[in-house]
This record gives structure tokens, sequence and C-alpha cells, in this order.
């Protein structure tokens, strides 16, 4: 049986000051108040008793967050191993993430004065207190590359997220090696026929043609660039500035055949001069350009199009309303370092300013939530190969990443929009688009 006193009861007094959920002058800033089962280092369980149960499993993770009293100290010591969730994992984030202020969308609030008091006593008498710890050596150090989206920065951001190996990634993303959303005609298919769907389905929107010439902007580990060149004709320039992910993709290139139909490059979006491109799509990758870029974006590729030429922007958008973004968060030390999400107003207002008509709009919330369970799945029964492949702290990190990013499209926190629009001139569209639904 697990013990009642210990330290238990005085962290989860301190864990309900960070939540926000601690009731100062009623007596109620403790056990009661944490949406959590709570087991410290000695054993002791505090919190109620069905719910989720979560371990600290050393002191450290308290000096954490003592000195990081938020979201970036709960990180941190959840990437060094130093708090576990046990069983469920949905579960145990979705308990934590609709408490309090992290139910809060925008950056943490800090502890008022009289809190930050009570954490230092619990500290004290814990044992806790001590120097800061180092950050666990997976968080992200782009800013000694420069100012934010510089090339130079953009390309240290993309290579902590993607240069991290592509066996790694394989493991996670399953053969199809696919790294944005899937399109489920039903939940019952499998992820790989999901994301073959996907594929099919912007080379439709597109309106694809033997001959034509498609620029692939982001093109991951090449799978759209291979589906386009291999099942409508196209030649393909594919571009990343991610080095592992163009090594595999030139790989996979010859392997199909294809190194006359599709042209794998290391370049930044910015630096692309050889249009005409009779279609564009830019699929998962607009979040790394950044509000202050995209204007620029827009107008690059805008140039880069034929008229009468279409480009599919297939994007995550950020659907709780106006907020700031945080820097100390989670997903931008761990995850996305300098990656922000838009609203879909946002994106539009930016295409149509750019000179460009709108053709459709698909929402694609509930399919990303489908595809990131899946992914989840693929980690949790790999887990010692993905340890083994990177590190228990990348594992753990695309662990906590993966099942919140599907808990926020669940939740509306979040959605993902492909937006399909047209350059004026030349060719009309169609009368009628949604022929491509029945492809």
């Amino acid at each position: 049986m697990a013990k009642t006193t210990g330290a238990a009861p005085k962290l989860a007094r301190a864990l309900a000051i960070v939540l926000g959920t601690g009731e100062f002058g009623t007596g109620k800033a403790g056990a009661d108040q944490i949406p959590v089962r709570l087991r410290a280092w000695d054993g002791s369980e505090a919190g109620p008793p069905d719910a989720p149960l979560i371990e600290f499993t050393s002191r450290r993770a308290l000096r954490r967050i003592l000195w990081s009293p938020g979201q970036l100290g709960l990180s941190r010591a959840y990437v060094a191993g130093e708090i576990t969730a046990h069983g469920d994992i949905f579960e145990a984030f979705a308990a934590l993430s609709s408490a309090g202020k992290f139910a809060e969308p925008g950056p943490f609030s800090p502890p008022t004065p009289r809190e930050v008091w009570t954490l230092l006593k619990t500290g004290i008498r814990l044992g806790a207190l001590g120097r800061n710890p180092a950050p666990p050596p997976e968080e992200a150090k782009v800013e000694k590359h420069g100012r934010r989206h510089s090339k130079t920065r953009d390309a240290a951001a993309i290579s902590h997220h993607y240069d991290v190996g592509n066996d790694f990634y394989r493991l996670v993303l399953g053969p199809s090696m696919v790294y944005s959303c899937a399109v489920w005609s039903d939940e019952s298919r499998s992820l790989e026929e999901a994301q073959e769907e996907k594929l099919d389905l912007v080379c439709r929107k597109l309106g694809l043609q033997p001959g034509q010439r498609l620029l692939d902007v982001g093109c991951g580990w090449g799978s759209f660039a291979l589906h386009a060149a291999e099942r409508y004709g196209v030649t393909v320039v594919g571009i990343t500035i991610s080095t592992e992910q163009a090594e595999l993709v030139r790989k996979r290139v010859a392997e199909a055949g294809l190194t006359d139909r599709v042209d794998i490059r290391v370049q930044d979006y910015r630096d692309i001069d050889d249009g005409p491109f009779d279609a564009i799509s830019s699929i998962g990758m607009s979040e790394h350009v950044g509000r202050e870029q995209l204007d620029r974006y827009v107008s690059q590729l805008h140039g880069l199009l034929r008229p009468g030429g279409r480009m599919l922007n297939h994007a995550i958008s950020w659907n709780a309303g106006p907020t700031e973004d945080d820097p100390d968060s989670f997903i931008p030390r761990y995850v996305f370092p300098d990656g922000q999400m838009l609203s879909l107003s946002e994106v539009m207002t930016a295409l149509e300013g750019g000179g460009f008509e709108v053709l459709d709009v698909e929402a694609l919330r509930r399919h990303y939530a489908l595809t990131l369970r899946a992914w989840v799945k693929n980690l949790e029964e790999n887990w010692d190969e993905a340890v083994r492949l990177t590190t228990d702290g990348r594992a753990r990190i695309w662990r906590l990443y993966m099942a919140a990013s599907a808990l926020g499209f669940e939740g509306g926190l979040t959605g993902v929009n492909q937006v399909l629009v047209q350059k004026p001139g030349g060719q009309e569209p169609p009368l009628r688009l949604r022929e491509w639904l029945a492809g």
C-alpha cells in the first residue's frame, strides 16, 4: 500500500501552485486541488486516488520547478526522466493540460510573490533547494545563430527538429515517411492507407498533368514528390534545409529510378530563382516561416508560379484566438524552435493580399488527431528501439509532443487546413472543383 505521509502532500501543494489550481486562504492548496495522483521519490502518494498517476522520481524535478515554476520547469523534468507518467499517456496529459493555468492559451503566468514564498518553503522542507540544474541536452539553442527567421537561424531550427536520425522518423511515421496529417475516409483505415489518400488528394487538388513542373516546398522525406512523379508524370523540384532529409530523399529517388524527374535540393525557399512552376505544394512547411516572414513567403511563391497555376498550402492553424508567443514553453524549447502557428484568417489574408485567388479551403482537424494517435502508437510499441536510435530524452519529447498535440486537435485548440489558391491569368478553374473528392 502506498504511503500517505511523506513528501507527496507537500509536493502536491507545490504542484497546485504551479498549475494554478490551489486556493490560498481556504486551506485547499494541496492534494485535493491537483488533477492527478502524485507519487513522490519516497514512495508516498497524494491526490485523487482514481486520477492518472504522475511520479516524481527525484527531488531534482522539484528543484527545476522552483527555478522555472511553469511549463518549462515541468517539461525539463519530464524530458530528463525525473517525472514519469504511468498508464495511459493521453489520460495523464489530458488531466494536466485541462487544469488551471495549463488550460489557458498563451504565455504561462508566473506565481505571485506569496506563491513563490510557499514554493521556496516547500523546497526547503523537502531538501530540494540547490543550483539550477542544466537543461537536458535535447533543449534547442537556436538563438546563438542570429536573429529569428534569418536563413542561418532557420537552418539551425530545422536541423534541431529533423536531423535526429531518419531511422527514428521511419519508426514513428511508418513506411510512408509522411510527416503531416493523413486523410482518413473512415477510422478503420490504416495509417499507410490514409497517408496515400492524402498524397493523392493533393495531386488532384493541384490538377497535376504529365509534363508539368511542380515545386514541393519543404519536401520532407520525399513521399509527395515521389507520388506526384510516379502517379502523375510531373517533374518535381523538392527543397528542404535538412541535410539528413535530403540524403534519404535522394536515395529513395534513385531507388525508384526517378532521378531524371525529381531534383532534391538543400535550399531555402527564399533562394529559389528558377521558376516558373505549373504548381506548388507546401505541406506542413509554412509553420516554420513565422508571422513576420509570411508576406515574403507568399510573394516569393507567387512569383515562382506561372499564371493560372495552383498552389496548395497545408498548415496547422491556431484556433484559440489572439495570444502572445511563449518562448519558454515546451514546443519552442524542445520541438519547433521559432515555429509559429498562425490563424487561418491570417494565412488567408496574406494569400489574398499577395495576389492569389482562393479556390478552396478544407479543414482536417480531426484527421490530424487520428494521425498523431497512430504515431504515438508506433512510438509506444517500439519504445526501446526509439531510445536506442536517439536518446531517452528525445523519445520522451516526442511522446509528450505528439500526445499533447493530439489532445489539442481533439479539443479544437489547433486545426489544420488545406488552402488551395490560383495565380490569376491563364486557364480558368473549372466551374466545380470538388470532383477530386471522388478520386
